[in-house]
């Protein structure tokens, strides 16, 4: 009963703080508007078509189209962190016809109505329409993901008006939170099935006592009575002492100063860090810092590095010089490259204008927002007045959804480009002499992970020219741009450094060209069926012979100390697999430059495959290579999976190391439930990113790391840590510790519980089998907790190595992974040990004490608590002190009990006190003394004799 109280109360008060978390959530006031004016509602009662006001820094409470905004752009910020793990902001529009009416109360005086789509999954797509009938011809307007507000993000400027989509379990937020299943560990598992053993033996020996008896009688009855004595067989007290361990081992995972920052999330399982025998990886913000650097420009006959940097610089500050003394002279024309392209397109650009265009190019094709620190508390009003605000470089930071992007505007501002400004329409950079130019944004084409490209379309204010830049993967705009001999093995040769590539081009275009372009791409918008085939097919047709521009170059750095981590992993003999939305040639890069796969080692590239042929014959081309690490891309690894799984993951699990590039976030926590299921063994799973949170929750043991990318991986998973490296001591130190002194406590308690049960069974066999318990309710309860509870409980504290000692020889590790501290072996010598101790204590007991039979009980049971704690210390490997205090105040408690609990110590045959006078004299003491030097001091020669002659592999690093 107690268990199961410890237990409950555990987890009702879990529940609870749920549960009020929950209703703080739902019963959260917001503001809706309706013909009377605004009304306050809870947010549980905020249903779908109502018009719903969110303030600044205000949550969203349901999956809202944007209608209306405080802001004149239009637009506003809003922070996604909760949904996608993305830290940065994201720019959301109002529908126009709404944004245009005079004042609010006008949103009553119009006949609209919003379609949208069922409720899905996919929170980066949606489609729907805006219709406004009143108005003479009827206004039709797409709806996309940038007019959506979704439930759960934060607005982050302004004050935004919406109409309500979806609510409850249609919003988007929650049909992607997946219900995470309960983890149990290992260890768990090893001692329930030992336990249901255990079970198995307490009925075996109640059934042999009964026919022993003869079935006499009410026998049935009797079998009964057997089963409740001999219930301490099975170790019920195992689970609170192991639940306390667990808690005491998370604790001192939290307390440890070498690894600041780790919470461990899940107490359940910390056991499972030191049975590792997969470790499956993310590669972003998890192995490399998600920090980019800008490395390298290529304009296909020259290449600039970090130090050929300056030149570019005075380029762009020489052509911008003769662009405004042309200006000032009068002259049309606004870039000097305008004006060889009308009349002689074929005439080869000088460099100068050729790294002009480039970094113009660059610093005009983007998704990167300038934002001012200084005028945060500055209202609405002022924020668009004249260009003459505080456009200083000390106050602006870059705010866009990858740092890749930030990356190549803080190049083109060092260089000497600088985007000042930024809004829905247009888009301001300052030239090195402080110029401002302006471009007005027709289009954006964003870029998505199918199109792997981004793209714009501007117009020049100063000359009306049209030009539609873009820049993406080389895969996808190898076949945009025009023919030429150099991009690829440029991008191969980037790709080999370690560099993330992206290709830059453009193509001007016509008033006309644009004009037509415009109306197909907006009547393909409308469309309610395939919108976003249509769409794809209108900008395709521009994408077409476009003007190489050049090749850019960024560098991800790797985290601290991520090369001997990876190194002491190995040794430990983890398998180490890197999963990565990443292409290809950077995944295979950071493998080698993070030692995933040593210097020595070949890599089999797998060659994508489509057909079940393909696929055989390039296992049977990997089957043929020794001891290669195995690079895979995600389409290639589906193909596998489907025709050949058991095969390949068969094959894989040899190499020394696996690289899965382009891998969904489904598929990577695929990956991970193929592996547990082929192999059985442990799999741990770490990353740092919302991407992740899927494989985190599928593996057995989820790490995640608090990164660039947001906290939602470190929230999801059952440890978090701050750094990659702190794995190393995670699992060496922790894991290590937690699973072998868990071990020796399970085997302990189940050890403690057979003793008494087998004193119980001589006793009943001596006394003609009678059903008649050796001791008394309160001393078989005082057994179990006061008196051997403390030095039992110790054994958490128990360490074999120091620290230092398992993270220089990780090897250490290795031998975990066997399961051999806990096995059916080790059990059964347990239950030897038991059985011996048992049968000694109790015949010893009745032999030396024919003549007064009343002192059987103390005398037994003072030598059971002796050999229990001789035991504990003959477990124990390294002594603390507080497992001495425990030891001491254990016997302590007892003595002061038999002192003063006399009554008890009578068996239940005869109702006689044991006299204290009897306890307090010589033959008492060397009597109990002899029997427990009996059943103790074979174990303790058997141990030393077993160290001498086969020693486990620490005690060889100690001596």
């Amino acid at each position: 009963g107690f268990v199961l109280t410890v237990t409950v109360v555990r987890e009702a008060v879990d529940e609870f703080r749920r549960y009020k978390r929950d209703k703080e959530m739902n019963s959260q006031l917001y503001s809706k508007l309706t013909v009377r004016g605004k009304v306050q509602v809870k947010s549980s009662d905020i249903q779908v078509g109502d018009l719903i006001i969110v303030e600044k820094n205000q949550r969203i409470p349901s999956d809202m189209v944007f209608l209306r905004t405080s802001e004149k752009t239009g637009s506003c910020f809003i922070r996604t962190d909760q949904l996608d793990g993305e830290t940065d902001w994201k720019l959301k529009v109002a529908v126009s016809c709404t944004q245009r009416l005079p004042a609010l109360g006008d949103l009553f005086s119009i006949n609209a109505y919003v379609y949208a789509q069922k409720p899905q999954l996919d929170i980066h797509s949606f489609e729907g329409t805006f219709t406004r009938e009143d108005s003479d011809p009827a206004v039709h307007e797409s709806l996309s993901i940038e007019n959506t507000l979704w439930a759960s993000t934060v607005v982050a400027s302004g004050t935004v008006i919406g109409v309500v989509i979806y609510t409850g379990k249609e919003t988007r937020s929650v049909m992607n939170t997946s219900n995470p299943k309960n983890k149990v560990g290992l260890l768990d598992l090893e001692l329930n099935q030992l336990t249901k053993a255990l079970f198995l033996a307490l009925v075996a020996l109640s059934v042999v006592m009964v026919t022993l008896q003869g079935f006499v009688g009410p026998w049935y009855r009797n079998l009964f009575r057997f089963l409740l004595l001999f219930s301490y067989i099975i170790p019920i007290s195992l689970r609170v002492n192991l639940d306390m361990g667990k808690t005491a081992y998370g604790w001192m995972i939290m307390k440890d100063d070498n690894i600041p920052g780790t919470v461990v999330r899940t107490s359940t399982i910390p056991e499972e860090l030191g049975r590792l025998v997969y470790l499956l990886t993310d590669k972003t913000g998890t192995l490399t810092q998600n920090e980019m650097i800008f490395k390298r420009l290529h304009l296909g006959t020259v290449s600039y590095g970090t130090d050929t940097m300056d030149e570019i610089q005075n380029h762009i500050i020489n052509s911008y010089a003769q662009v405004h003394s042309q200006n000032s002279g009068n002259s049309t024309s606004s870039t000097p490259s305008r004006k060889p392209q009308s009349s002689a397109p074929k005439v080869r650009k000088s460099v100068s204008s050729r790294i002009h265009e480039a970094v113009k190019a660059i610093a005009l094709c983007h998704n990167v927002t300038p934002v001012y620190e200084s005028r945060a508390g500055v209202s609405g009003e002022t924020e668009y007045a004249e260009v003459d605000q505080d456009f200083s470089d000390e106050n602006r930071t870059y705010q866009a959804s990858s740092p890749d992007e930030v990356a190549l505007v803080q190049w083109t501002e060092s260089v000497g480009l600088t985007l000042v400004n930024r809004d829905l329409t247009s888009m301001q950079l300052k030239t090195p002499g402080g110029h401002i130019l302006t471009y007005y944004i027709l289009q954006i084409f964003p870029f998505t992970s199918e199109s792997k490209r981004m793209g714009i379309i501007v117009r020049d204010e100063s000359s009306g020219e049209i030009t539609f830049y873009m820049k993406g993967a080389d895969v996808a705009m190898s076949t945009i741009v025009q023919y030429n001999d150099w991009l690829e093995e440029e991008c191969g040769n980037m790709a080999r450094e370690g560099l993330r590539t992206l290709v830059v081009a453009k193509k001007s275009l016509t008033e006309e060209q644009y004009q037509d372009f415009e109306s197909r791409y907006n009547q393909a918008k409308l469309s309610i069926h395939d919108r976003n085939l249509k769409v794809a097919a209108v900008v395709e047709s521009l994408e077409r012979e476009m003007e190489l521009l050049c090749l850019t170059g960024v560098e991800d750095q790797l985290q601290a100390d991520v090369r001997p981590t990876l190194e002491m992993l190995r040794n430990a003999g983890i398998k180490i697999w890197m999963l990565t939305g990443d292409k290809l040639e950077t995944a295979t890069c950071i493998a080698k430059s993070s030692h995933l796969v040593s210097r020595t080692q070949d890599i089999h590239i797998f060659r994508p495959v489509t057909t079940r042929g393909e696929a055989h014959l390039e296992l049977n081309a990997f089957r043929r290579k020794h001891d290669c690490a195995l690079v895979i891309s995600g389409d290639s690894l589906e193909v596998c999976l489907k025709y050949y799984e058991h095969e390949f993951v068969e094959l894989a699990c040899q190499c020394p190391a696996v690289v899965c590039c382009r891998c969904s976030p489904t598929q990577k926590a695929h990956i991970v439930k193929l592996l547990q299921h082929h192999t059985g063994k442990r799999t741990c799973a770490i990353g740092d990113g919302g991407n992740d949170v899927s494989m985190i929750q599928a593996a057995d043991c989820g790490i995640g790391i608090e990164g660039k990318e947001g906290k939602q991986a470190s929230l999801a998973a059952d440890f978090s840590i701050t750094q990659f490296k702190h794995i190393g001591r995670l699992l060496m130190v922790h894991g290590r510790n937690s699973y072998k002194r868990s071990a020796a406590l399970g085997q302990f308690v189940m050890h403690r519980g057979l003793i008494i049960s087998t004193m119980q069974a001589v006793f009943s066999s001596v006394f003609y089998f009678a059903s008649v318990p050796l001791y008394q309710g309160f001393l078989m309860v005082g057994y179990a907790t006061i008196y051997t509870m403390f030095p039992v409980f110790s054994l958490v504290l128990d360490q074999d190595v120091k620290p230092e000692m398992a993270l220089l020889y990780p090897e250490l590790y290795k031998d975990l992974t066997k399961g051999r501290s806990l096995s059916f072996k080790t059990f059964l010598i347990w239950v030897l040990i038991s059985i011996y101790q048992g049968g000694i204590l109790m015949y010893g007991a009745l032999l030396l004490f024919e003549s007064e039979f009343v002192h059987v009980v103390a005398i037994s049971f003072t030598a059971l608590i002796l050999t229990e704690l001789l035991m504990v210390a003959l477990t124990i490997r390294t002594w603390h002190w507080l497992m001495v205090v425990a030891e001491f105040l254990s016997l302590g408690c007892y003595v002061a009990s038999l002192a003063f609990l006399n009554e008890y110590f009578a068996p239940t045959t005869y109702f006689v006190s044991a006299d204290v006078a009897f306890i307090t004299t010589v033959t008492f003491l060397w009597k109990v003394s002899a029997i427990t030097v009996v059943s103790c001091l074979p174990l303790y020669i058997l141990k030393y004799l077993k160290r001498k002659f086969s020693p486990p592999s620490y005690s060889k690093l100690t001596s």
